[in-house]
């Protein structure tokens, strides 16, 4: 028998491949805290990944693995359902190097629950107030194709905010997560917001006081005498 266990965390994410310059990355929202920490993973050149619902951390890094060993996105999924006796708790999604995107939402998911994927994409979440935010996810991400992709990541989440997000506000704690990579080994973004009323508008307001930095910290380990003139260059 199946026993249903009742979830009080309502979470969205997206996960992203920027065709143009290989970037990879994920964002993520959610009423529980520090939710930037446990469910989004990424590696340059290798893919990005999201474990929500019941979180199980040690996921992402196992999908990533899976993916660095040559796993396609749906390849990884599958060896993931096969080796976790929860699966029908969790909620994945994975997009890998070449931009094929695998998602999977577990029957104990609390509605509403789903995912939409697309080439590059994967847009997901549960607990929300319907479909609309996903599909607000994904068509904003396909419409901004031009922008850096932490932008376009970002903008989702702000879209899928906008079509009506969590579907309740359970706990005092919110939180949200904005990782991307580009081809260095360390994350040409990683911010967090663990604790606030309003995650997405705190994580907008970080995003643009980081954006003037980001080529510098990216250049900086490689050229520590150059790098300087690019921290305030426009992006």
């Amino acid at each position: 028998m199946t026993t249903w266990i009742g979830f009080e965390y309502n979470t969205f994410s997206i996960m992203g491949r920027c065709l143009r310059t290989g970037m990879l990355g994920a964002a993520v929202t959610t009423t529980d805290i520090s939710v930037g920490g446990r469910c989004t993973f990424a590696k340059a050149m290798v893919g990005a990944t999201a474990t929500q619902a019941t979180t199980d951390p040690r996921l992402g890094p196992f999908a990533l693995r899976l993916m660095e060993l040559g796993y396609s996105a749906a390849g990884a999924l599958q060896q993931i359902e096969a080796s976790d006796p929860h699966i029908e708790l969790r909620q994945l999604g994975l997009v890998d190097q070449d931009g094929n995107a695998a998602a999977r939402t577990g029957g104990l998911n609390m509605s509403w629950a789903g995912h939409i994927t697309g080439t590059n994409f994967v847009a997901m979440g549960n607990g929300l107030v319907g479909e609309g935010v996903v599909q607000a996810m994904a068509s904003t991400f396909e419409e901004t194709e031009p922008d850096h992709l932490e932008e376009r990541l970002l903008r989702a989440m702000e879209a899928g905010q906008a079509a009506g997000g969590e579907a309740r506000d359970a706990t005092p704690y919110h939180s949200a997560g904005l990782l991307v990579y580009s081809s260095q080994s360390f994350p040409r973004v990683d911010l967090k917001v663990d604790e606030h009323a309003t995650p997405l508008v705190e994580l907008r307001r970080i995003l643009e006081l980081y954006k003037p930095s980001i080529k510098y910290f990216d250049a900086r380990a490689a050229d520590p005498v150059g790098a300087p003139a690019l921290r305030k260059l426009p992006d």
